[in-house]
């Protein structure tokens, strides 16, 4: 049975719409329940000709530190397809456009909590181009092997949830 919204009033705060629902439960019981409604958005693993990751340490204000990651970023403006956006972002995050691009398939990270769904892809046949940050971004580019990528994975120094979803992806798929 879907939950019933009897009330539902919606707040932008900053780049989030933040919905507070009135909703009549299964069970009859009355309850709150208050979700983000957020951009969807991409993930790119970026796999050069040997074999490597193209990687991202990215300053995070929310985390007040350095992340590794994978290229990513919201799909917009709205309307735009994923893969038109993972190109562009691609490029502007690495400064890499690529040649072969692999669906990798999109996955709710906190289903509980927002409405984002981010689609995942892999690029391969990388061509260097030009880095395009905006000013609120701080990143520095590594590439890695595939093995490295899975120590940090596997040492829980890799935390990007959209990025630990691309390499679970690509490696049931390619069995790398």
């Amino acid at each position: 049975m879907v939950w019933k919204i009897t009330q539902s009033t919606t707040k932008k705060v900053d780049r989030f719409m933040v919905t507070v629902d009135r909703v009549i439960l299964p069970n009859e019981e009355e309850k709150t329940f208050s979700y983000l409604e957020f951009a969807k958005g991409v993930c790119i693993l970026p796999v050069t000709e040997n074999n490597e990751v193209v990687c991202l340490k990215q300053y995070r204000h929310a985390m007040k530190g350095w992340q590794w990651e994978l290229p990513a970023g919201m799909i917009e403006p709205e309307g735009s397809s994923p893969l038109e956006i993972a190109k562009k972002e691609l490029e502007e995050e690495t400064g890499f456009v690529a040649e072969h691009w692999l669906d990798l398939g999109s996955f709710y990270p906190s289903p509980g909590s927002t409405t984002e769904e981010i689609f995942l892809f892999a690029a391969a046949g990388l061509t260097k181009t030009e880095q395009k940050l905006e000013n609120s971004e701080q990143i520095e580019l590594h590439t890695m092997s595939m093995e490295e990528l899975k120590n940090l994975v596997a040492e829980g120094t890799f935390k990007h949830g959209a990025g630990l979803a691309a390499i679970l992806r690509y490696h049931f798929k390619t069995d790398n």
